[in-house]
C-alpha cells in the first residue's frame, strides 16, 4: 500500500506524507490542496516550534489521524488541517520547489 501512495506522490510531484510532515517540522512550506467543498486553498504553514507562538504549541505529541496533516497556518495564526490525498502542490516558503525524493 505504501508503494502505491509513494507512486501517487511522485506522479503529483509532491513529497510523501511522511516526508511532508518531516519537512514541516523543520521549515515553513506553501501547500496547495483542494478543500472538501472542492475549493482550492493555498496555505503557508509549518509544524516548527521555532515559528509557532509558545502559547499555541501542542501540549501533547498526539499523532494526527493517518491521512490528515495538522499544521500551524501562518496567515490565519491558528491550527488547521488538510487531507494529504487532496494536496496538489508543495513549495518552500520562498517559492522554491522542494525535494521530493
Amino acid at each position: 500500500m505504501n508503494q502505491v501512495k509513494d507512486a501517487v506522490a511522485n506522479l503529483k510531484g509532491i513529497p510523501t506524507e511522511k516526508l511532508l510532515v518531516e519537512q514541516l517540522l523543520n521549515e515553513t512550506l506553501v501547500v496547495t490542496f483542494n478543500k472538501l467543498d472542492g475549493d482550492e486553498r493555498i496555505m503557508t504553514c509549518t509544524k516548527s516550534n521555532n515559528v509557532i507562538p509558545e502559547e499555541s504549541r501542542p501540549k501533547t505529541d498526539k499523532p494526527a489521524k493517518e491521512g490528515t496533516v495538522t499544521v500551524w497556518d501562518l496567515n490565519a495564526k491558528g491550527w488547521r488541517s488538510f487531507k494529504y490525498d487532496r494536496v496538489t502542490k508543495v513549495e518552500g516558503a520562498k517559492n522554491e520547489s522542494i525535494i521530493i525524493s
